[in-house]
This record gives C-alpha cells, sequence and structure tokens, in this order.
C-alpha cells in the first residue's frame, strides 16, 4: 500500500472528525486474516516507536537505584527503588492503579527478579512487565524513546486497536507512523501482508476510514 494511500484515509479521517472540546487520539484499527490466534506464538506483540511521536502524553515508571534513579527522576513520571517496590508489592490496589495508570514500566536489570516476585501477578497479564535497563543503557534516552513508543498488540483478537497519533498533528505526521506500525507487522506476521485483512484509521470520535 502506498504511503499517499495512507495520507488520504488519515486526510479523510481528520476531516470528518466533528469538532470537541478535547484533542482527540488518532487510532489504527487492524484486522488480522488466516492466523490462529489460540496458538500465543501467532499473536501480534509488538512495542514500536513512532518517528513522529505519539501527540499525547506517555506515562513511564522507572524501577531503579542509585544514580541510575536520580537521573530517572528527571525524565519518568515517577521512579520507585527497590524499599519502594517492596512496599508497593504489598499493597495490592496501589500496584494496579499503577499498572493501569502507567504506560510503560523500566527496570534496572538487579530489580528485574524482585519485580517478577512482588508484582509479576499485576503486570503480566496486563503485558506491562518493565523494559530490562542494562548497566550500559542510558535511562534518560531509554525514557524518551519510550515516550515515543506504542504498544501493538493482538492478544486473542483478530481486530485490534493501537494509536498513531493525535488530531493535531499534521496527515503527514500520522501517515509515516502508520506506515512503520505496517512495515512491522508485514516483516513479522507468517504470510506478511497477506495475514492483514482490513486497516482503518480513525479519531477518538470520528468515523473509520478504511486505509486502502
Amino acid at each position: 500500500m502506498a504511503d499517499s494511500d495512507i495520507e488520504t484515509a488519515v486526510t479523510r479521517a481528520l476531516e470528518e472528525s466533528p469538532d470537541r472540546n478535547f484533542t482527540e487520539t488518532v487510532d489504527l484499527a487492524i484486522n488480522l486474516r488466516d492466523l490462529d490466534l489460540d496458538e500465543p506464538s501467532n499473536r501480534v506483540d509488538e512495542s514500536v516507536v513512532l518517528p513522529e511521536g505519539t501527540g499525547q502524553e506517555t506515562t513511564i515508571v522507572v524501577f531503579a537505584e542509585g544514580e541510575t534513579a536520580v537521573r530517572a527522576e528527571e525524565v519518568a513520571d515517577e521512579v520507585f527503588d527497590s524499599d519502594a517496590l517492596s512496599d508497593l508489592g504489598d499493597d495490592d490496589d496501589e500496584a494496579k492503579d499503577l499498572a493501569d495508570e502507567t504506560d510503560f514500566f523500566i527496570a534496572e536489570e538487579a530489580l528485574m527478579q524482585d519485580i517478577g516476585r512482588y508484582l509479576g501477578t499485576v503486570l503480566g497479564p496486563r503485558g506491562k512487565m518493565p523494559t530490562p535497563l542494562s548497566p550500559d543503557d542510558d535511562v534518560v534516552e531509554t525514557v524518551n524513546r519510550m515516550k515515543n513508543t506504542v504498544q501493538v498488540r493482538s492478544r486473542d483478537r483478530r481486530t485490534f486497536h493501537t494509536r498513531v497519533g493525535a488530531e493535531d498533528m499534521s496527515a503527514e505526521e500520522i501517515s509515516s507512523n502508520i506506515d512503520v506500525i505496517l512495515r512491522r507487522l508485514h516483516a513479522d506476521l507468517e504470510k506478511g501482508p497477506q495475514n492483514i485483512d482490513s486497516v482503518y484509521v480513525k479519531t477518538t470520535m470520528g468515523p473509520a476510514v478504511e486505509v486502502a
């Protein structure tokens, strides 16, 4: 599918979106075919960095100690050290609230085992286990990259959605984001483009427009 086809669909979706008193997100709806999604290996589960950003605030929580924690404070929404992690593990309601309110978690590799023990039952089912941070990784760079990342996840459903921007972004910027997601899917799916039945783009409250 040509980039011009994507941009045409995005332009139409933006134009047909009714005026609202808030900035709507722009979402992509993807319909799969010829895949047994009861088999986990066939499911889509990707983190994709959008070249033009998400157009929205992305909430990121970091689990870290020492200097890494100090540097993370500059860019992350919240930082937990090992003591705070232990406390969180004792408060199931707080842990669930944090998981639901946070887009992405990042954790130093040394803390991953404790996170699995304390928060695995909360984060695992939500698909929000942290991205491991190795000693060589720059936490600031990692957080900033994650702010432009979306989770593309089908689970066991043939139809699934992902955010590709916001209505105050240009059609060209949103199209660029969509192109990256579709290229990733084409590379990852067993039969590539043949496993995609249809693709639609829409604003939060607007009509769905098929991407030819």
